[in-house]
């Protein structure tokens, strides 16, 4: 049995555009955009998961690192 939900932290692509990278799964997605993220993400879990095993509720949790010099 798995849990609930699925949690991707997701970052800024050098390339542009967005990555996720599923936390204690091996689950790693990209999308162009927030809604092509979005729907990489619901993909990447359907084809990970067996039907009886997929979670409710996929989060993802934006993470942006900024340095900033003084």
């Amino acid at each position: 049995m798995t849990s609930n939900e699925v949690i991707f932290e997701v970052s800024e692509s050098m390339d542009g555009g967005f990555e996720a990278r599923a936390l204690g799964f091996s689950i790693f997605t990209a999308g162009d955009d927030w809604d092509d993220l979005k729907s990489m993400a619901r993909d990447a879990v359907l084809c990970h998961f067996n039907e009886d095993e997929l979670p409710s509720v996929i989060r993802l949790h934006f993470v942006r690192e900024e340095v900033i010099t003084v």
